[in-house]
């Protein structure tokens, strides 16, 4: 799984999606039967954006290498993005991501090479709006059965 950045929780904890985002993010997961260990969890970018911010490209630029390793050294078959900017970042990566509008990806999933990729809304999206439970739901769901397809 891939997020944009940690936020303030996750900084100063040094763990992935233990704030309220993070609840949300295993409420998900529980309902579709993730369990977070069969999941490797990294960010975009390294350290919190002051006020969450979007963060600009040339802090995208001097991030991204260290996922790209990431992902070099795990060679994972899938990969889920969480959020616009991962998902913009990892399909502009392995296909063509300019032509594709978020949220209109989300759940839908692409082959490329032998990598399955699927964006998904991220957790915090239901902080703001509890009417994309469903729809979250059933797309989290399609991560699950991507992998027991593995």
């Amino acid at each position: 799984m891939v997020a944009q950045a940690p936020g303030y929780t996750e900084d100063r904890e040094g763990r992935m999606f233990v704030g309220p985002s993070g609840k949300k993010l295993d409420e998900l997961f529980m309902k579709v039967g993730i369990d977070r260990q069969e999941i490797f969890m990294t960010n975009i970018l390294r350290c919190v954006l002051p006020h969450y911010r979007r963060p600009r490209q040339n802090e995208v630029d001097a991030c991204t290498p260290y996922l790209d390793k990431e992902i070099e050294l795990i060679n994972p078959k899938i990969i889920g993005t969480l959020g616009y900017v991962a998902a913009r970042y990892i399909l502009k990566q392995h296909r063509n991501g300019n032509k594709l509008k978020f949220p209109d990806v989300c759940g839908k999933i692409f082959s490329v090479e032998e990598k399955k990729i699927i964006p998904l809304r991220h957790p915090a999206a239901l902080l703001y709006d509890n009417s994309l439970y469903k729809e979250m739901v059933r797309n989290y769901g399609k991560l699950r059965m991507l992998l027991d397809s593995v």
